[in-house]
Order: structure tokens, then C-alpha cells, then sequence
């Protein structure tokens, strides 16, 4: 009895010293491979794309799910005995994902590349090449992912790789970060919502209206962000409306009854934002009763000084 007694002690004192060595653990549960379809954009569109051309299905790596990329999706979903309805989801990517290492060459390599310059700043040269320095990130990554650490990309890295939030690009001219609620930090969101709201506010920005005000979309890695139960899967972004001195980055943030709101400038961001998610926009709060009245907005409770962009 004492011998067991000291066999279980000693195995707790081992157990306790492996875990506190810093193994791996799954820091993302929630990882999951993205859903991407026609009318996607962003990264995760450009890792497809080289995915795509490493499987015999070459298409131009432009970063939109366009007619081309869905008919390369459609062949390689023949080609693998899947079914062939050109939306990428979990069969489609873990069929796609080819395991990468140190030494190997093509456009499997330039996806995890872009994956990681756009998703943790790694500074890559995107040239296909899978040298030290893409070694390196790549272990930096599973690192900071809780799996294993071995700077090969297989499946597991490729999972994490592709369900990891970015951060919105505040480029100059174009938007400005607004954490009204003290969420500092929180704006980050999946890579196809961040891609659409980047591609609306360039294309907003050509109209002499002012940068746009965005705000309280995610923290990095998803999770519980204070007055925004819904803003936790890097899905549902803030929007200011604007306003007719165009100084919403500026000025402060105001309702659809201010007397500076500007209805027109406002009616066309939401309509550039449908734009540039065909298909992937599920709804956008904002009580203006006559942008309600067009179908641009839904009417919610409290949404009278901001708008609230849920991508699909």
C-alpha cells in the first residue's frame, strides 16, 4: 500500500512538472476551418487560390472569390469526389491543405506565407520558398496557437492558420479606430469580414466624405468583449453613420436625428458595404426609419448613433 502509495505521488509530481515544462496545449477550442464561397474576400481567399494552383486548378491569387475561383473550386471538389457546390468548407479545406516543411517550394508555401504576414505581422517574403525565416514564423505561430511546436504545416496548423482573426488595416484616409466602450484592441475580425470593410471604406474614401469611424469588432482571438454580446467571432463590426462636415473621426460620434447626420453619405456606405460582400452580409442594425423604409437597415434597440455590420 505505501509502494502504491508513493508510485501515485510520484506520477502527480510528473505530471505537474510536464505541464508547467509549457507543452502544447489546443489554446483555440473554437479553431475551425472558415466557410468561403463567391463574394468572399481576403486573405484566406488568396490562401485558397495558392491552394488551388498547387492542385493542378491555377487561378490568379487576387484575394476575391470570383467566377474563376469558383469553377477551380468546383473541378478540384470533382476531382477529390466532393461535393461540387464551390463552397470551401471543412471537407473541402482539409482536402486543399497540403502539409508544408522547411525546403519545400510552390504556392502551398506562398499560402501559409500570406496567411502568416496577414494574420501575425510575420514579415515574409511571399516568393514560395519555405526558408529559415518561414521556419521560424511558423513555429511562432504554433507557438502562440498552443499546438505543437515543429515548423511543419499540417493540418492542425493549417486549421488554426485559417480560423485566426486579423486586424483591420486603419490605413490612412480610409477609417479610424473608435473604442467608445474601452474596448481598445478590439478590432480584430475574421479575415473575409476584414477584407469587406477594408474594400468598402477604400472605395468610400474616393468619395470626398470622410474616413469611417469602425469600432468594437473583436479581440484577436474572439471571447467576451464588455457591452457587445454578439461581437465575439470576428463576425459583427461598428459603424459610425456620417456626418455632413465629414469630421466623424473627429467630431464624435452622432444619431440618425442629429442635425449634422448626413443621410445621402450614409446611404452610399451601406450601399458599398452590400457591395463588396455580395451575398455575405446578414444584416446591418441602424434605426434610420427611411433607410429602413429603402431595405439598406433593420430597426434594433439602441442602434440610433452607430451601425452594426454582421458578414455572414
Amino acid at each position: 500500500m505505501g509502494q502504491l502509495r508513493r508510485t501515485l505521488t510520484l506520477l502527480v509530481a510528473v505530471t505537474a512538472l510536464l505541464l508547467t515544462a509549457g507543452l502544447p496545449a489546443q489554446a483555440f477550442p473554437q479553431a475551425a476551418f472558415p466557410l468561403t464561397s463567391n463574394g468572399n474576400r481576403g486573405t484566406d481567399v488568396v490562401a485558397l487560390q495558392h491552394l488551388l494552383t498547387a492542385h493542378g486548378h491555377p487561378v490568379t491569387a487576387d484575394g476575391v472569390f470570383g467566377t474563376g475561383t469558383r469553377t477551380a473550386t468546383v473541378g478540384f471538389q470533382q476531382s477529390k469526389g466532393l461535393t461540387a457546390d464551390g463552397v470551401v468548407g471543412p471537407a473541402t479545406w482539409s482536402a486543399l491543405a497540403i502539409t508544408v516543411r522547411q525546403g519545400d517550394n510552390g504556392p502551398a508555401v506562398k499560402a501559409v506565407q500570406s496567411l502568416l504576414n496577414a494574420k501575425r505581422s510575420a514579415g515574409l517574403s511571399t516568393d514560395g520558398a519555405f526558408g529559415p525565416a518561414t521556419h521560424t514564423a511558423v513555429r511562432t505561430f504554433q507557438s502562440h496557437a498552443g499546438i505543437g511546436v515543429d515548423g511543419v504545416v499540417g493540418p492542425t496548423t493549417w486549421k488554426n492558420l485559417l480560423w485566426h482573426f486579423e486586424n483591420i488595416d486603419f490605413a490612412p484616409g480610409t477609417m479610424c479606430a473608435q473604442s467608445p466602450d474601452g474596448n481598445a484592441g478590439a478590432h480584430w475580425a475574421t479575415a473575409a469580414a476584414t477584407a469587406q470593410l477594408e474594400a468598402a471604406a477604400a472605395t468610400f474614401a474616393t468619395t470626398g466624405n470622410g474616413r469611417l469611424p469602425v469600432g468594437d469588432a473583436s479581440f484577436e482571438h474572439g471571447g467576451d468583449i464588455p457591452g457587445h454580446a454578439s461581437h465575439e467571432v470576428g463576425q459583427d463590426i461598428d459603424v459610425w453613420p456620417l456626418r455632413t462636415d465629414s469630421a466623424q473621426c473627429t467630431a464624435g460620434r452622432i444619431t440618425w436625428q442629429s442635425s449634422t447626420y448626413d443621410r445621402a453619405a450614409t446611404r452610399r456606405l451601406v450601399q458599398e458595404i452590400c457591395a463588396k460582400a455580395p451575398g455575405h452580409i446578414d444584416l446591418i442594425f441602424f434605426n434610420d426609419p427611411q433607410l429602413i423604409a429603402e431595405g439598406l437597415t433593420t430597426s434594433y434597440p439602441n442602434h440610433d448613433n452607430h451601425l452594426h455590420i454582421r458578414y455572414r
